[in-house]
């Protein structure tokens, strides 16, 4: 026999969006359970790998420096998807950042000044003091303080609508089966990046040698479920936040310190010793995530970047330690790499140095003339040993294949009937405004934003 609880608002997931659903629901005075599929430890999905918010502000705050306006922030948003974003949602998103970092210091997330350094983000990015884990508790805290009801471990699998309504949800809670009856529904429950066969469905073979850098519980069982009960689909089931992560990260929950920054300073080549994109296109949080897919291109999906000595002090570091050698043809034989090559593909890059004045803070004239392909800043000769090496792999953070909704976070059926009580907020609707590409950030603003409204509009449903 099953279990029966009942609620105003039902939120699926345990992330960003999904607990800024429940706690804005609860400021409503809307009753709410908020069911996560992991166990208490492993809580927050990817959210608690996060280390910051893209905001928009007029004026210097108190953890953001000078101004970052609506337009240029959509500029950097339209750039980064080749223009295929949807405008209306991504400046509507835009502007409701402005209000994001006092609802959420309101309810207990704290940050750290503005950062300064290499990443160029003080001015455009607030970052959570201790990271994701310590917002991602912080909400937890702030949920059951505000009387949400909180259940680990707890998988939703049936969504059971009728007339376009759901009208109760099928789970299983530490091995119990269950049934919770609410008025509304909030589903934040994450892509499906971390479902091999449904990456494997998209991807073919190639995705065998991904690497999850999050969760390893976003399966996709929600958006499975919104497929089978026609919600509208929209967005590519290849396209996501893939970035350039460690090859030797562990397969899940690797996070943020796997990461491989100093891309931008150097050469990457493939297992076959050669160049095959622009290193140097533009300022690395703002064509880190391109990397991902561009390794994916490669045969067995892997790269190595390459630096010489000048380039350390100028990038944050990976947690995993370089691969060290005193010349070209040493660094080349350790990683398994064609000798002669590598060393062809160092000396033609070197040859195309056009000398400027190095400076990795803005846009520099350093750059290469007659490579194929060129690159187009902070381009200097590789030639001042030792030399050190990182191997890439593709990291997929997050999908963009979700489902449709509108601005008030509903979700929207086949026909454009939109349900009458399904909202959903964070990566399963990230689509809305994803198309391809990435920009630091952007994700998290995304998640908080919607999760905000989804819960909040659940609520005005669910006690009407």
């Amino acid at each position: 026999m099953k279990d029966t609880l009942s609620c105003d608002v039902l939120v699926v997931g345990g992330g960003n969006a999904a607990l800024c659903a429940a706690l804005s629901a609860r400021e409503q005075k809307a009753s709410v359970i908020l069911i996560e599929s992991a166990p208490r430890e492993w809580r927050g999905g990817n959210s608690s790998h996060t280390r910051n918010l893209r905001c928009m502000h007029d004026a210097p705050t108190d953890v953001l420096t000078d101004a970052y306006t609506e337009d240029e922030y959509f500029q950097d948003v339209f750039r980064v998807t080749g223009g295929e974003t949807n405008e209306e949602m991504a400046r509507y998103v835009i502007r409701e950042t402005a209000s994001c970092t006092d609802w959420m210091k309101a309810h207990g997330v704290r940050f750290q000044p503005s950062l300064g350094g290499t990443l160029h983000l003080g001015r455009t990015n607030a970052f959570f003091l201790g990271g994701g884990k310590a917002l991602v508790n912080a909400y937890f805290k702030a949920a059951e303080k505000a009387g949400v009801q909180i259940l680990y471990e707890t998988q939703a699998h049936t969504l059971n609508f009728s007339n376009g309504e759901c009208e109760s949800v099928e789970a299983v809670c530490k091995g119990r089966k269950i049934r919770i009856n609410a008025r509304s529904v909030v589903i934040a429950s994450g892509g499906f990046e971390s479902n091999r066969e449904w990456l494997e469905e998209a991807w073919g073979p190639s995705a065998r040698n991904f690497i999850i850098r999050g969760t390893r519980f976003n399966e996709g069982v929600m958006l499975r479920e919104l497929m089978r009960n026609n919600a509208c689909i929209i967005g590519d089931p290849t396209q996501g936040h893939a970035v350039a992560i460690d090859a030797r990260s562990p397969r899940y929950d690797g996070g943020i310190v796997t990461r491989v920054d100093c891309v931008s300073l150097g050469i990457v080549v493939n297992k076959e010793g050669r160049r095959f994109y622009d290193e140097g296109e533009d300022f690395w949080p703002k064509r880190y995530a391109i990397w991902g897919r561009l390794v994916a291109g490669q045969p067995d999906q892997i790269a190595y970047c390459i630096i010489d000595s000048k380039a350390i002090g100028h990038f944050m570091p990976s947690v995993f330690k370089s691969i060290v050698a005193d010349t070209i043809p040493a660094l080349a034989e350790k990683l398994g790499l064609p000798v002669d090559t590598v060393q062809e593909t160092v000396a033609q890059f070197n040859a195309a140095v056009v000398a400027g004045n190095f400076d990795h803070n803005k846009l520099d004239d350093c750059h290469t003339q007659g490579l194929q392909p060129n690159k187009s800043h902070w381009a200097r000769k590789i030639d001042q040993g030792p030399f050190y090496a990182y191997p890439l792999a593709t990291g997929i953070t997050f999908t963009y294949m979700g489902v449709k909704v509108t601005r008030e976070a509903r979700v929207v059926m086949q026909d454009e009937v939109v349900s009458k009580n399904v909202f959903a907020a964070g990566e399963i609707m990230a689509g809305n405004i994803l198309s391809k590409g990435y920009v630091a950030g952007f994700g998290m603003a995304i998640g908080t934003v919607f999760g905000r409204i989804a819960g909040k509009e659940a609520a005005k449903h669910a006690t009407a």
